[in-house]
């Protein structure tokens, strides 16, 4: 959705509708100068600054009473740098928008999430990502960033540049400034073949680590109250494309993965009792196909389904037994979830608050319709998750405190101390960053 994510007189709704901010006014600037001179306006007016991108988030991460910045001005590519591979966008281009300008130009990023609706810095300061054996997240193809700090200043950074604020920037929460413009490694187009098929809960388990080893992004949905899982492998090709048929392609990924599944929710919301007889016929919907095309239209694909999300990272050697326990719970539990587990994986990084930061990871995420009761089946799955050092999504449903960060990151006082030296006086604060990186 795009930044229209907002209700009447002013109130602003994220995406999910489970967050709502009543902001003292919102600002849409034209340039950087724009926002740096509206940074330092709502500093002498003692207001906090929140930029918020497309409303993603299910966390009230961008949720603020003060000033909201929307992005929907900055747009689009500032650089193409064909000798160092690199491309500069401002901070507010949508991601479906950089996908499509980098492919006319010949060129993409080497991974992407799943979902191209959100903002440049929406996506990477909360972390978002695809899956992969060896390419990490969006952030993680970051080479250097432009922000707005508290004083109203414009800071750069790279591995070169002020290399303390590149390592906790690129994944910043919008707690050390707003970010305008960002920087990202990129590659010649190529084209990926995605072969799709169902394999049973206990194969997929049994041949995980050898299913992520043989191909370059590996992922998979888990229906729960069911034994039956969608795979997904997507891998380079030498082509030619064989994109999707446009019948085929309405027919399974807006048909199916969103129309009929959009009435599925809505019977199981009314039903609850009816969810598990769904989910067996959802899980066996999608029948297998192969195709190749571009990265993006292949990483990516549309969600009109709306739904609140909870996510987290485990250290990859974990994944196996946190699935495992996490079924059994749904099957125990009387729960009704009719929406899929999805299950990707990052290699280590080196961004501060990544949450691959350090370790090879896999994630594992819950969903649930929008407007069904979701807090007993999360709440079930984060204790699950935190047992085994579990690091939640920075821009989905979690109930963690700074504590628990200072033990899950090994270097959470080096973001803290920065973001100490930054903004001192709180400029971007409000409750979600003052619950997860503390006052």
């Amino acid at each position: 959705m795009s930044s229209t994510a907002s209700g009447k007189n002013g109130t602003w709704r994220n995406w999910g509708g489970n967050v709502s901010a009543r902001p003292a006014r919102q600002v849409t600037p034209a340039s950087v100068e724009e926002l740096a001179g509206a940074v330092r306006q709502a500093r002498e007016d003692g207001l906090r600054v929140k930029a918020v991108g497309t409303g993603h988030s299910f966390t009230s991460i961008a949720a603020t009473d003060g000033v909201l910045i929307r992005p929907q001005l900055l747009t689009g590519i500032r650089t193409i740098d064909r000798a160092s591979m690199t491309v500069t966008v401002e901070a507010g281009t949508p991601l479906k928008r950089l996908n499509a300008a980098l492919a006319r130009e010949g060129l993409s990023l080497t991974n992407m999430g799943d979902i191209m609706e959100q903002t440049v810095s929406g996506a990477t300061s909360t972390g978002t990502h695809g899956t992969g054996r060896t390419s990490g997240s969006i952030a993680a193809q970051i080479t250097a960033l432009e922000l707005v700090t508290a004083d109203g200043s414009v800071l750069t950074c790279s591995e070169k540049e002020n290399p303390e604020v590149f390592a906790a920037a690129r994944i910043g929460l919008g707690a050390l400034g707003v970010v305008t413009a960002v920087t990202f490694a990129v590659e010649p187009l190529f084209l990926l073949t995605a072969r799709e098929e169902p394999m049973s809960f206990e194969r997929v388990l049994a041949e995980f680590d050898q299913l992520w080893a043989e191909n370059e992004h590996f992922e998979f949905y888990w229906f729960p109250h069911t034994g039956n899982t969608n795979t997904k492998r997507n891998n380079r090709s030498a082509g030619p494309e064989q994109p999707v048929g446009r019948l085929a392609g309405w027919f399974e990924d807006e048909f199916l993965s969103n129309g009929v599944f959009q009435v599925a929710q809505w019977v199981g919301r009314a039903v609850p009792a009816t969810v598990p007889a769904i989910a067996q016929v959802s899980s066996r919907a999608l029948s297998a196909r192969t195709y190749t095309d571009i990265p993006y239209r292949v990483y990516t694909s549309p969600r009109r389904v709306r739904f609140v999300e909870m996510e987290y990272a485990v250290p990859r050697a974990a994944l196996v037994e946190a699935l495992r326990e996490l079924k059994a719970m749904v099957d125990r539990s009387g729960l009704r979830v009719s929406f899929p587990v999805e299950v990707r994986t990052a290699p280590a990084d080196d961004i501060t608050l990544s949450t691959a930061s350090g370790r090879d990871s896999a994630y594992i995420a819950v969903h649930m319709f929008r407007g069904t009761p979701y807090q007993a089946y999360f709440t079930a799955a984060e204790r699950i998750l935190t047992a085994h050092e579990g690091r939640p999504h920075w821009g989905k449903v979690h109930t963690r405190d700074a504590e628990y960060f200072s033990r899950v990151y090994p270097r959470f006082g080096e973001f803290t101390a920065l973001r100490d030296r930054l903004d001192p006086d709180r400029l971007f604060q409000n409750d979600y960053l003052r619950r997860v990186l503390g006052a």
